[in-house]
């Protein structure tokens, strides 16, 4: 049997989505999954690893990789770059592990454009109220922050009608399922099992 090609998907939410925890959720549960790791120009926090969290680099190494062209997507937030290595990406693909990246809008219209075959995924919190309960719990930011947080999140969330499944958050299992569901489905698709099962339909069709 042929190795299956992984499928490559994009997740995006508003912050207080949920986002992190679900993909975490994710990879624990299927070793054939794998999120990407982006490159930032951003210092390390306290407990991250480089490579692990993100790849370090200072803002020549970023620049230097734009003009080679290594980049899937990138943007500049504030003063710090981040971006999506195009290498380390097909290197997993090929492997047969599925590659998720977890970037906004604005990312995955890049990645789309360089990629006809990935999906999209937009999570979203049950309500707004609910979101911004969730930003508050999280007892790390002024009232100030959250308002510009949520402001955000209302600028983000405007543009879910560009992706491919729109999932909301109310029930962690249910979300996490249905996500499971999504890839399962691309997994299953004519494109991938005929990659899987080439041998056999070209000798069963002889």
């Amino acid at each position: 049997m042929a190795q299956t090609r992984g499928n490559l998907f994009i997740l995006s939410a508003p912050s207080g989505a949920g986002k992190s925890s679900l993909i975490n959720a994710l990879l624990t549960k299927h070793n054939d999954m794998k999120v990407s790791v982006s490159h930032t120009t951003r210092a390390p926090r306290p407990g991250e690893k480089s490579g692990e969290h993100y790849h370090f680099v200072n803002v020549e190494q970023f620049k230097s990789l734009i003009e080679k062209n290594d980049f899937f997507e990138w943007a500049q937030v504030f003063d710090n770059y981040y971006g999506t290595s195009k290498q380390a990406i097909e290197e997993q693909l090929a492997a047969g592990i599925d590659v998720f990246l977890d970037i906004d809008w604005q990312g995955a219209r890049q990645v789309r454009e360089l990629v006809e075959d990935v999906e999209t995924i937009f999570i979203l919190p049950p309500s707004k109220t609910e979101l911004e309960a969730r930003l508050n719990n999280r007892g790390q930011d002024s009232a100030e922050v959250i308002a510009g947080r949520m402001a955000k999140a209302q600028s983000e969330t405007s543009h879910y009608d560009e992706y491919d499944y729109l999932v909301v958050n109310d029930n962690f299992e249910n979300t996490l399922n249905e996500i499971e569901m999504i890839v399962m489905t691309k997994r299953l698709s004519l494109k991938s099992q005929a990659i899987s099962h080439k041998n056999f339909l070209s000798n069963l069709l002889k």
